[in-house]
């Protein structure tokens, strides 16, 4: 696997697009700032609907209501966001694809996304899905609690690709 994600490296980088991104002198940071602005949306309004599970923001609207209102916005800023982070792997594949930290990053996006998505999916099924009984409301924390720990996981790791070695 770390063959094959060296050989996509290296013709990653001997791509003109990839040249282009290295070599122009406002594009990385550009993507960069657009991309952090993406995940900051995607992680309050995905934060915004788990607090609301513990009863901690919005209490007298209903959950429906709050999940509603701040997750369909984020699946087309996360296009956004997955558009301009691949960008950045066109970039700099190297410091990417070779890096351990940004697979983990890249393990816990997808777990966050499927929660995401499940949370959505039910409470559009049925909007008091998570407020039946006791038993769905601790089930619900737990989701909400996993969650905002696999979304710090994100944001730490995203950061931290930075400072761990590749390869």
């Amino acid at each position: 696997m770390q063959a094959a994600l060296g050989a996509l490296s290296k013709w990653l980088a001997a791509t003109s697009l990839s040249h282009t991104i290295q070599t122009e002198g406002w594009i990385i940071p550009t993507l960069q700032t657009i991309h952090i602005l993406c995940v900051a949306l995607v992680f309050s309004s995905a934060v915004l609907v788990d607090l609301r599970m513990f009863r901690l923001f919005e209490r007298d609207e209903p959950l429906s209501q709050v999940a509603r209102r701040f997750l369909p916005p984020i699946w087309p800023v996360l296009v956004i966001m997955l558009l301009t982070g691949s960008l950045l792997i066109v970039g700099e594949p190297h410091r990417s694809l070779l890096n351990a930290t940004f697979h983990v990053k890249m393990i816990l996006l997808l777990l966050a996304i499927l929660l995401t998505a499940a949370l959505q999916g039910s409470v559009a099924a049925s909007p008091t899905f998570w407020d039946r009984d006791r038993g769905r409301r601790i089930a619900g924390r737990l989701m909400a609690t996993a969650s905002i720990l696999i979304w710090c996981g994100i944001l730490f790791a995203g950061r931290w690709i930075a400072y761990t070695q590749a390869g």
